[in-house]
């Protein structure tokens, strides 16, 4: 007796195919197979299969990029060639303001604008946007005027988050616990324990060309529900980790392209002088040099597809046209 070939997923058919199939066993012969309890089993025996073949056609089509549906099994294919989709971008402005300093006792020779949140916009619907710097930025004070000119700011909230490498731990991961986050924005500092107060700079690098065992580098890759890791070097390939250094890492969690186009800003940041006091007097209106752009969403499902295997088979050289349709959307994600 030969065996029943599935042709669909049609609950239906499979009940007939089944039932067809034990017809043709003598044994079967004079049974009703619609009034008798083995119409319930069949029932049972159809289910089971039409799950089985669902799950089973689901699970094929994920592990090819063609036709995988999922975000995270279309990222963990790309992985697989190198390619790391491009994250959340966030809208960048330009600003300039100044500080008086004339009415001031003491006079400072310099004013630090702190890292973080600089400047807000007002409320659009029930949605502001703030934007903020990733680093200090110190301007001298001349004829009791300091000047922040063309300062670029980026759309966001600024966040830090630790981790302590941990040594009875081979495999412990560094996932940043935010979605939405500018990876071009993302600056990585280790000490050698969480009491010390010295720090060394690790740098996001994208290629293992000229990497040392003492470089300072960390990688890094999308994982679930748009997240991402962290990953360092080896020992090989970038300077291996060791318990108990203390790593914080400062990263910027966006709006995307919502908050481009956004030209009036109010000053919301952090002024301190070379003597940490803090300064909140003098303070100019902000003047907006270039309003908000190139702010975009995280990289779609569609374009890894489209793009992943380009740039694998580019190999980041731009020689022929098909190079340079892969190579371009990266750079100019607009």
């Amino acid at each position: 007796m030969a065996l029943v070939n599935f042709a669909d997923l049609d609950f239906d058919q499979i009940k007939v195919s089944i039932k067809d199939y034990l017809k043709a066993n003598s044994n079967f012969t004079d049974y009703d197979f619609e009034g008798s309890n083995l119409s319930s089993i069949i029932d049972v025996l159809a289910y089971n299969t039409y799950i089985t073949s669902y799950n089973t056609n689901m699970v094929t089509n994920e592990v090819f990029v063609d036709s995988a549906t999922l975000r995270e099994n279309v990222v963990s294919l790309a992985r697989n060639i190198g390619y790391v989709p491009r994250s959340r971008k966030s809208a960048r402005a330009k600003i300039s303001f100044f500080v008086d300093t004339s009415s001031f006792t003491n006079a400072p020779a310099s004013i630090i604008l702190k890292k973080g949140i600089v400047a807000t916009t007002a409320t659009f619907g029930a949605q502001s946007y703030s934007f903020s710097i990733p680093d200090d930025i110190t301007v001298p004070v001349v004829n009791n005027v300091a000047r922040f000119e063309d300062i670029e700011i980026y759309e966001g909230s600024r966040v830090s988050q630790n981790f302590t490498v941990d040594a009875f731990l081979p495999n412990q991961r560094f996932i940043l616990d935010n979605a939405g986050i500018d990876t071009s924005l993302i600056t990585v500092n280790v000490r050698p324990s969480a009491n010390s107060n010295s720090a060394t700079n690790y740098y996001l690098s994208d290629s293992l060309f000229d990497l040392k065992g003492t470089s300072h580098v960390f990688f890094i890759q999308e994982v679930e529900d748009e997240r991402y890791e962290l990953i360092f070097g080896d020992g090989i390939f970038g300077r291996k980790l060791r318990a108990p250094e203390y790593i914080t890492a400062f990263y910027t969690v966006s709006n995307g392209k919502d908050a481009n186009n956004l030209s009036s800003f109010k000053f919301g940041g952090s002024l301190q002088d070379e003597d940490d006091r803090i300064i909140s007097d003098g303070i100019s209106l902000v003047t907006t040099v270039e309003s908000s752009h190139s702010g975009s969403d995280i990289e779609s499902i569609e374009s890894i597809k489209k793009y992943g295997t380009r740039i694998y088979a580019s190999r980041n050289r731009a020689v022929t046209a098909a190079d340079y349709e892969a190579l371009i959307p990266d750079i100019y994600p607009e």
